[in-house]
Formats: C-alpha cells, structure tokens, sequence
C-alpha cells in the first residue's frame, strides 16, 4: 500500500530549490489551495503570471507526475481539512483547555443510557476474564485505564494495544469471556475486526465508541460517545475524557453491584499499598 505525502509539505521542503517562476507558483497554490485545486493549468499560469510550461515544471519539481497529479494531491490536502492547513486564532489560552474538558463531559453526559451501562455491567459480572482492547492515542491509554479500574476491584481483566495480538487474543479467548472495545471513532480495522472475530467465537462485546459506527453496530452493547473537537489543531483531544467517564461509570456501578466483595478486594489493596509506600491514610487506592 502506498502512503500519500502531503503535497503541501512537499511544496516547502523543496521551496529553496525551486526557480524564481516556480515560487511564484508554490505561493499562490499555498495561498488558495482550493482555487489551485480547481483552476486550470492556463488560469494558473495567470494567477501566478507564469507561463504554462512554467506551472508543469513546478509540478514536476515538487514530485507530482503532472499538473493533474498535482491538482488531485492538492484535493486530498483539502480533504484533510482546512485548520491543519490555515493557522487558526487562539483566544482562550490554557483556560480553552478547562473548558473544552468541561464541555466534552457536559455533551456526552446526556448520551448515557442507564439500561445499557446496566447491561454491560451484567456482561462484566458474569464474565470469566475481561479483555480490554484500545488502539491509537487516547484510545490505547482508555483501554488500559479500564483494566486499572477493574483490577482493583478484583477482576481478571488484561489490556491489549497491538492490533496482532488482539486479533490473536479475540480467536483464542473462551466464550464466557467479554471483550470491551475503546475506540474514539469506532473505524479502526484493528479493533474492529478483533471485535468482529471474537462475536464468532461467542463472546459479549462492549464498545465505548461513537455511536452509528462499524464498531457499535457489531457490539452486544455500545456506550455512545460525540467527539466535539474544534478547529485548534494543537490542543490535545478531549475526547478521552468522555470515554474515561465511561469507564468510571461502569466501575462505579460494578463495584456497587458487588458491595461487599467490593469493599474487601479495595480494604486488600489500600493494606498492601500502605504498608508497602506508607504516607497519608488518605492516599487514593490503586493509583
């Protein structure tokens, strides 16, 4: 499979070596790269005040077979989306990323439906081993931050974040098992596809994933999540706040369902962590 280069790159690593007519050219595509997309070779050639010939020689210079090759790069670029290309203003500083949290929690708290989180838990209950799968980013750290959560409350659950592994876990793993799938778009082929095969082999899948997506369709049960993300390219998502919501929703409410189990594995654990790190009896458990 052959990965695209970003021709927008492309367009400034070779800038120093291009000819005099040929800057005039990459200016005026980086300026208005949806009218350079659009136009043709002579409309360029009299934006840029160039001659034709010139506008294929730059094509050529920045790696494209020809002006049409570069015209379609130059349409992918702009698919990817204007704010990666355009600097967007900042306004609000590190408070945005306060509010941006806050906002994310607020939006997503209206999605939680008590009657699946109440049936995922009964999947999680009953279940011989909890297999927590994630990849990517805030995805890979979400999946593991369930298996933290439930470990400490005693439950055999393992983490898993490469897409091989994965696959070969869903395949082997015993049918009373329960797959829970994190994922911030729910497109991903290697959790999807882990997903897909361990419901053939007969296990429950849970996902945390946006809903209408390949992975809540195939999932026993979905906990829908909305990615609100704004055009400020350099703030990390928030999105893995909605899903670590989730997460803790559901520890919540298995931990209540099992009270008294609850309470002995977690009285276990703050002995063995105390006694082992010392400090304020207040520490927090397991973390």
């Amino acid at each position: 499979m052959t990965t695209e280069v970003d021709i927008v790159s492309k367009i400034t690593e070779c800038f120093p070596q291009l000819r005099e007519a040929e800057k005039k050219v990459a200016r005026l595509v980086v300026d208005d790269l949806e009218m350079s997309a659009k136009a043709s070779i002579t409309e360029l050639a009299l934006e840029a005040g160039v001659s034709e010939a010139t506008i294929t020689r730059f094509a050529k210079a920045v790696g494209c077979i020809n002006v049409r090759d570069l015209k379609i790069k130059l349409a992918q670029s702009l698919a990817v989306g204007q704010r990666f290309i355009i600097e967007p203003p900042e306004t609000t500083g590190y408070q945005g990323i306060y509010e941006s949290i806050k906002s994310m929690a607020d939006t997503n708290r209206k999605l939680v439906n008590e009657s699946d989180v109440t049936k995922a838990v009964d999947f999680l209950l009953d279940a011989r081993q909890i297999i927590s799968i994630g990849m990517g980013g805030g995805s890979t750290v979400m999946s593991q931050e369930f298996q933290y959560r439930l470990v400490r409350l005693g439950f055999a659950t393992v983490a898993y974040n490469d897409g091989l592994l994965a696959r070969m876990v869903a395949s082997t793993a015993d049918s009373n098992d329960v797959l829970v799938v994190i994922s911030a778009t729910g497109y991903t082929t290697e959790v999807v596809e882990p997903a897909s095969i361990a419901k053939q082999y007969g296990l429950k899948v849970i996902s945390i994933t946006p809903a209408g997506s390949p992975l809540a369709k195939i999932s026993d049960v979905s906990l829908p999540i909305i990615n609100n993300e704004g055009d400020f390219i350099y703030k990390p998502s928030a999105s893995r706040y909605a899903m670590m919501a989730l997460i803790d929703v559901i520890a919540m409410e298995v931990a209540i369902r099992k009270k008294s189990r609850s309470r002995d594995k977690l009285r276990r654990l703050k002995l063995a962590l105390d006694s082992h790190r010392g400090g304020d009896d207040r520490q927090r458990l397991g973390d």
